[in-house]
């Protein structure tokens, strides 16, 4: 297949499943990335049949993104199946809203070993030799990294590590033509926000209380941004973090 393969991982639905209908739509063979929980697959399922009925070509691939194994084995099925991945979006994430004191250590251990260790192992896998051609890489962050979340310490954490992650990585993979960037999402309306906090009113109250822009965030806001730091507009860009929450960070 001479698509170029992007790998997106989480993404049996919200910003993950937008991400990967666009990167679809911009000509991108799509390696959906779904935890291993059965809804997630069939979701996941459902995002890469939709994206094969556009025209489009998609598969899905299953695995613990905090696994080291089960990463290569994500990856090695993807190599023979659509092709080397030359875009990696990191965008699986896990969290649990709870007083800071409630928070177990298996909880801590557990949020990082997704958003941060897994965003490490999937790049890791599919950069480490890099293809010679260039490639990009973009990590999904959370405006809590820079405004913190009292119910929310371990994923805010790991969100800013992230940022981190991003600078560091650019420096290391510069060399090689491969970008690295992070978008910044704010408030975004999301299958995950509606199961969160099912007072939506409430939810809409105080997420435009913060922003300039009075409307509410969707997925495919951020996954247009992930579209331009992906692509050949934003050849020049590495390192950055691209802030899209409407106005609610403002420095």
């Amino acid at each position: 297949m001479s698509k170029q393969v992007a790998l997106v991982t989480g993404a049996s639905r919200g910003i993950g499943a937008a991400t990967a209908r666009r990167l679809a739509r911009d000509g991108m063979a799509v390696a959906i990335n779904s935890h291993p929980e059965e809804r997630m697959v069939a979701r996941a399922e459902q995002i890469a049949a939709g994206i094969r009925d556009d025209g489009g070509a998609a598969a899905v691939y299953v695995a613990d993104i905090s696994d080291a194994a089960a990463v290569d084995t994500m990856f090695g099925r993807c190599e023979e199946e659509l092709g080397r991945v030359g875009v990696l979006v990191s965008n699986a994430a896990v969290t649990r809203r709870a007083a800071w004191t409630e928070i177990t250590e298996a909880d801590w251990d557990r949020i990082l070993a997704v958003n941060l260790t897994g965003a490490f192992l999937c790049s890791q896998r599919a950069f480490a030799d890099p293809p010679g051609e260039g490639g990009a890489i973009v990590t999904v962050s959370s405006v809590l990294a820079r405004v913190g979340a009292a119910d929310s310490v371990p994923y805010a954490t790991t969100k800013a590590g992230l940022l981190g992650f991003t600078r560091s990585m650019a420096r290391a993979l510069g060399p090689a033509g491969v970008r690295v960037n992070s978008v910044m999402p704010g408030a975004i309306r999301t299958e995950e926000e509606l199961e969160a906090f099912p007072d939506q009113a409430a939810m809409e109250h105080e997420a435009l209380s913060k922003q300039a822009l009075q409307r509410r965030g969707v997925a495919e806001d951020i996954a247009k941004v992930v579209s331009f730091l992906t692509g050949p507009d934003s050849a020049f860009i590495t390192g950055q973090t691209v802030c899209v929450d409407g106005g609610w960070v403002l420095h």
